[in-house]
Parts: structure tokens; C-alpha cells; sequence
């Protein structure tokens, strides 16, 4: 049996908990989170007390596991840690009784969570239940909001690239209005102008979007590295999906397409000579 060790942590809401070397012959099994697992050096099959006063008497128990928690955004930046006990354990402990602050009903046969959640506030006062999708909206307002001011700056951001875009587009046309005079003075057609001016610049909207689909990646990667490993969880804070590397894709081949477009028929409207003269 492992040496019992000394543990500082919350148990639930109902207060400070602490851990004292005592011992038990037959401890209960408890679980830890991993944050709190790695904050105080425990392993499974530790040996630690738990008590709902620190400096009180309390319950040797057995550290049988160790839980991570899930990718819930509402419970990134919390800093508490948590231990899962048994129910009669937890009663016995807090000397609550029969009391519960929050639990949780699944339904079951097809039965909608409004008509549960009505049938259930409508059965007796004291108490208030929601439907668990309601629940995830209400302590998920803030990234609802972060969400939006995200999708402004994108469209901003797009907007600001494709004007950036024609603009080189232009330049890097107008640096070429000797070779295009020359070449229609020797009877290529304007259609064959535009389609080349049109095809480069796909080419280079597409090159440019892989790049960006690399460095996006990348990104990520490194800032779910910290992240993660920052608030010990596996919630990834940026993703790239296959359904953003496509928009991008597409979205950059659009505006490609669109800029040498608008360049080259600036270009093909200009005489051939007055091209060569300037």
C-alpha cells in the first residue's frame, strides 16, 4: 500500500476539503481529475484522506483513477479541481443528508427535453429544471459573442485582400504592357491576352492558398499545444477542417480569377501601339 499523502482541494461546492495522514483498513475508492493529479503528485492507488473541514477528522480513501476532463469551452478557464465520490459517501462526509444542489435526467422512448423539462417544473416548487441544450447556450454566450467578432474580422480581412490582390494584379500587368503591345502587333488575340493574364493569376491564387492552408495548420498545431497543455484539456481552441481549407481554396481562386480579369481588360483596351509607345 502506497503512503498516504497530503492533499488540499474542493469537493463539489460544499467547501474546502483536506487530506491528513491517517489511516484506514478498508479505504473507498475515489477519482481525481488530472489537473489535480499532477498539481499535487498523485497516482492511482495513493492513499489520502479526505475531510469537508480542514483539520477535521475525515475518510480514508483510495485513489482509483484518474478522469480528464471533456471539451467543454465553459470549463476551460476554471481552476478548481475536482474529486468523484460515492453518493452515500459524499453524504456522509458533508453530513448533508438528503440534499442535491444540480443533477441530471436523460430521457428516454422519444420523449422531448421541453415536455420533460415542463412535466418536471410543473410537478412540485423548489426547484428548476432546463433542457440540456438551453444549458450549453446559456454558458456558451461569451464564445457565441468571440465567434462573431471572429467572423467580422474574417470578412474584413477577406475584403481587405481582395483589393489588395487587384492592386497587384494591376501592377504587375501594367510592367507588362511592351511584351502585350508586341504580342498583339503580331496578331495574338485579345481573347489569348486575357486567358493567359487569367490563368497566371488562378495559378498564383492557388499556390498562394496552399501556402496559406500550411501556415494555418501549423498554427494551430502550435497553439493547441499550449493550450491544451496550459489548462490541461482536449479541447483544440483552432481547428482547420476540410471545409475551411476548400472555402479558402475556393474563395482564393474566385478572387483570382476576378483580379486578372478586371487587369487584363484593362490591358486589352488599350491600343497595341500606344502599349509599345510607353
Amino acid at each position: 500500500m502506497n503512503a498516504p499523502r497530503i492533499l488540499a482541494c474542493a469537493l463539489l461546492a460544499l467547501g474546502p476539503l483536506t487530506v491528513e495522514a491517517q489511516a484506514s483498513p478498508r479505504p473507498r475508492d475515489i477519482t481525481v481529475d488530472e489537473r489535480l493529479a499532477t498539481a499535487a503528485g498523485l497516482a492511482v492507488g495513493d492513499i489520502v484522506v479526505l475531510t469537508p473541514v480542514a483539520g477535521s477528522a475525515g475518510d480514508t480513501v483510495r485513489i482509483a483513477g484518474i478522469t480528464r476532463r471533456g471539451a467543454d469551452p465553459s470549463e476551460v478557464a476554471r481552476s478548481e479541481y475536482r474529486v468523484r465520490v460515492h453518493l452515500d459517501h459524499l453524504q456522509s462526509l458533508t453530513r448533508s443528508g438528503d440534499r442535491v444542489g444540480r443533477f441530471a435526467i436523460q430521457s428516454r422512448g422519444g420523449a422531448l427535453p421541453d415536455s420533460v423539462s415542463a412535466a418536471i417544473n410543473a410537478a412540485a416548487f423548489g426547484f428548476r429544471a432546463y433542457p440540456a441544450a438551453e444549458v450549453a447556450v446559456e454558458t456558451s454566450a461569451t464564445f457565441r459573442v468571440i465567434n462573431r467578432f471572429h467572423r467580422a474580422i474574417g470578412v474584413i480581412t477577406i475584403v481587405a485582400s481582395a483589393i489588395f490582390l487587384l492592386c497587384i494584379t494591376l501592377l504587375k500587368v501594367d510592367e507588362r504592357r511592351r511584351d502585350v503591345g508586341a504580342l498583339r502587333l503580331l496578331g495574338v488575340s485579345r481573347a489569348s491576352v486575357v486567358k493567359s493574364v487569367v490563368l497566371e493569376a488562378s495559378l498564383v491564387a492557388l499556390v498562394g492558398s496552399a501556402m496559406g492552408a500550411l501556415i494555418g495548420w501549423g498554427a494551430s498545431a502550435l497553439v493547441n499545444w499550449y493550450y491544451q497543455g496550459f489548462y490541461a484539456t482536449p479541447l483544440r481552441f483552432a481547428i482547420v477542417t476540410p471545409g475551411i481549407v476548400a472555402f479558402a481554396v475556393g474563395l482564393s481562386l474566385v478572387l483570382g480569377v476576378v483580379s486578372g480579369f478586371l487587369a487584363a481588360q484593362r490591358l486589352v483596351r488599350t491600343a497595341p501601339l500606344e502599349l509599345v509607345s510607353q
